[in-house]
């Protein structure tokens, strides 16, 4: 009785996981030669996959990753050269897409930002401590007067 209930729920689980398609890429890239693989290979290594935004393409396995290795490919054998693929994509995805933005005005704030707040918790840190500095023997003297007025 119970392997009558067990049988249909075993088959559709197992339709279930025939109709799933295993993780990764279906096809692997096919290269005509160890130059444009060494060379797909760099070039994907320096732009950052749109999704998961700490990988590199290369290293991404998200299906827009995987659709846009095939692309930078397809871009690789037209015959554009490098600065032209990270430019279409740019043009494409804007300046995330690259791991080293070329330096513009709409990424000054990328380049320089860490560095500027860096500056300005040195200079609040400084003026804090010296603030601090300066009231702290303040206290100490008034404490010590005190003291020395209840001793008279």
């Amino acid at each position: 009785m119970m392997l009558r209930l067990l049988l249909p729920l075993l088959l559709l689980c197992a339709a279930g996981l025939a109709g799933a398609q295993p993780a990764g890429d279906p096809s692997p890239l096919q290269f005509h030669d160890t130059a444009e693989e060494a060379r797909f290979h760099q070039l994907t290594a320096e732009l950052r996959c749109v999704q998961c935004q700490n990988q590199s393409l290369a290293d991404s396995n998200a299906q827009i990753a995987h659709d846009l290795r095939r692309e930078v490919l397809v871009l690789m054998r037209e015959g554009r050269s490098d600065a032209q693929v990270k430019q279409f994509l740019v043009e494409r995805y804007g300046d995330f897409v690259l791991y080293r933005p070329q330096m513009s005005a709409s990424t000054w704030l990328l380049w320089f930002g860490p560095g500027v707040l860096l500056l300005i918790g040195a200079l609040w840190l400084f003026l804090h401590v010296r603030r601090r500095a300066q009231t702290v023997p303040l206290k100490a003297l008034d404490e010590e007067a005190s003291q020395e007025s209840r001793e008279w």
